[in-house]
């Protein structure tokens, strides 16, 4: 069976979609975007430089584009059996599967970004990624600390990246050092993303997410915050809502679907992080990314 995968934010690069833009179908979802955006985006996506795409307004939506748009001109070879995307990546993988309408999925990337940003503003706050222990580990030292932080990424096993306050990233990579961690290593981003910490955001958010209109995807979506596959519109919101504060669950995500029948995995959008992160669950199943002819 054929997986579908879409990226999340990190994976964006200079240059990134500006091979699709010959393509007709392409070419007229850019130019939609960057109307609805309000600013030549695909400029920005083609030859802006590293610096630019790092800004949260640009790169959640550019991520989103690349995906969205290369699975739209790859037209009746986009076939799923089922999809995921990790964190940003759930929006453009129901676009993707037709459960979301471009335009709605765009407009809510961009307010996701821009509710993410304020919610960054209001506490400094950081996330760190956590080589090299078990994930049971993890959880019970950052249960152990009083200040805010989480699980946030369970990436792959072994890799565990923890979200949340300054001091509580701090203490944390510490005694996880302690616990004999290969590495506690703090990341280069604007806040602590899916943690308790974006509340603001989800609430923000919430209020978009319930006012658009999401119908049932061609296929099951396995959703970041269970893992678990579903075709229900009204679970499909429920888990879009619980995503800003809940943990991105990739490793169980990539299990479940290979326990499903999944062994194709695609990767739709710019990089291949995550073909990486599906190999290393299981080294049997294929992996390719997504190009046109």
């Amino acid at each position: 069976m054929k997986a579908y995968i879409f990226p999340g934010q990190g994976a964006q690069f200079s240059g990134m979609g500006k091979d699709l833009y010959e393509n007709p179908t392409a070419k007229e979802l850019f130019e939609k975007a960057n109307e609805i955006i309000g600013f030549r985006i695909s400029d920005v996506m083609f030859s802006g430089t590293d610096e630019e795409l790092k800004q949260t307004n640009v790169t959640q939506p550019a991520i989103f584009l690349h995906s969205v748009i290369l699975a739209k001109v790859l037209g009746a070879d986009f076939k799923p059996d089922m999809v995921a995307g990790h964190s940003l990546g759930e929006f453009s993988a129901l676009v993707a599967a037709n459960a979301l309408s471009f335009e709605d999925g765009l407009r809510l990337v961009v307010a996701r970004a821009n509710a993410m940003q304020k919610a960054c503003e209001i506490q400094p706050s950081t996330m760190a990624a956590i080589l090299g222990l078990a994930d049971e580990v993890v959880e019970e030292v950052c249960a152990s600390i009083d200040a805010v932080v989480v699980p946030a990424n369970y990436n792959c096993p072994g890799q565990l990246v923890i979200s949340g306050s300054i001091e509580g990233i701090d203490e944390a990579c510490l005694k996880l050092t302690e616990a004999g961690a290969k590495r506690a290593l703090k990341l280069n981003v604007g806040g602590a993303f899916h943690s308790p910490l974006m509340e603001p955001a989800k609430v923000e958010l919430q209020a978009a997410i319930e006012a658009t209109n999401i119908s049932s995807p061609i296929c099951p979506i396995y959703q970041n915050v269970n893992a678990k596959p579903t075709t229900d519109p009204a679970v499909i919101k429920e888990n879009l809502i619980a995503q800003l504060t809940g943990a991105v669950r990739w490793t169980q995500t990539a299990t479940n679907m290979i326990a499903d029948g999944g062994n194709e995995f695609v990767e739709v959008g710019p990089g291949n992080v995550l073909q990486g992160l599906v190999k290393k669950v299981s080294r049997e199943v294929q992996t390719s990314s997504a190009t046109i002819a």
